[in-house]
């Protein structure tokens, strides 16, 4: 099965908008003193073909551009992922998210997010997210970090086949990192944000391994569960294991 040039140009777009670890789908940068003003940015590619007594094939592609300015760090996410098998598709997702962070003084900043996500096998034709709130990082050394933040915010769901739905959420998040060696990077994200329908919890494992400069291969597991999908959804967990390769600049 060859993928529609739609989809294609899509991921193309992705990738050409390319920090923070790309890994890190849900939170703040580091502290922006830790990198050069300026541009920065990552993108990341899976892909996976298999023939004869399976046919499937797998696409993952992820960017991240990032942009710093004084005490304001801004940064555009984008990314992509289809499974297919025996020539019909078992996934296909889209994730678009614009966040802002502000650094006050000492471990403690100000953020908020906006996420567009489109999960074909959900039950929910599209979500829109906006979040804002606080951060703070316990521990902000050179090599290892970790950081909490909450905040309230609001998401409007479209429904495949019930009325769409604007909903209060209360969120929450951590973000860890480790650089083990000087090549080698341990990650692990978790995010929650409930509302009275449902709780929408995600996990992101990852060890990135840097090759040089510029390439770096990463192994991760991600995890994603609403405790009360649309009826229409096929499960309420998703779990995905990749490896991909990583290019920033």
């Amino acid at each position: 099965m060859q993928y529609p040039a739609s989809r294609l140009m899509a991921l193309a777009l992705l990738l050409g908008t390319g920090s923070a670890s790309l890994a890190s789908p849900f939170y703040a940068p580091p502290p922006i003193d830790e990198k050069p003003h300026g541009f920065s940015g990552e993108a990341e590619l899976g892909y996976t073909q298999l023939s004869g007594n399976t046919d499937s094939q797998t696409l993952i592609g992820k960017s991240q551009l990032t942009w710093l300015r004084d005490r304001w760090t801004h940064q555009l996410r984008g990314g992509v992922r289809h499974v297919s098998r025996d020539g019909e598709a078992s996934a296909e997702q889209y994730h678009l998210t614009g966040r802002e962070r502000y650094d006050l003084e000492g471990p403690h900043y100000l953020f908020g997010f906006t996420r567009w996500e489109k999960d074909r096998f959900s039950g929910y034709d599209q979500q829109l997210a906006a979040i804002v709130g606080y951060g703070r990082e316990l521990i902000g050394g050179e090599r290892h970090r970790l950081s909490l933040e909450a905040g309230p915010g609001y998401r409007h769901d479209r429904i495949d086949s019930e009325p769409n739905a604007s909903l209060a959420v209360a969120y929450g998040a951590l973000a860890w990192h480790l650089e083990a060696t000087e090549t080698t990077t341990l990650e692990q994200d978790f995010s929650v944000e409930s509302t009275d329908d449902n709780t929408t919890s995600r996990a992101l494992s990852s060890l990135t391994a840097r090759l040089n400069s510029r390439l770096a291969m990463r192994l991760s597991h991600e995890i994603k569960r609403n405790s009360q999908p649309p009826e229409e959804a096929e499960a309420r967990t998703d779990r995905t294991s990749r490896v991909t390769l990583l290019y920033s600049w």
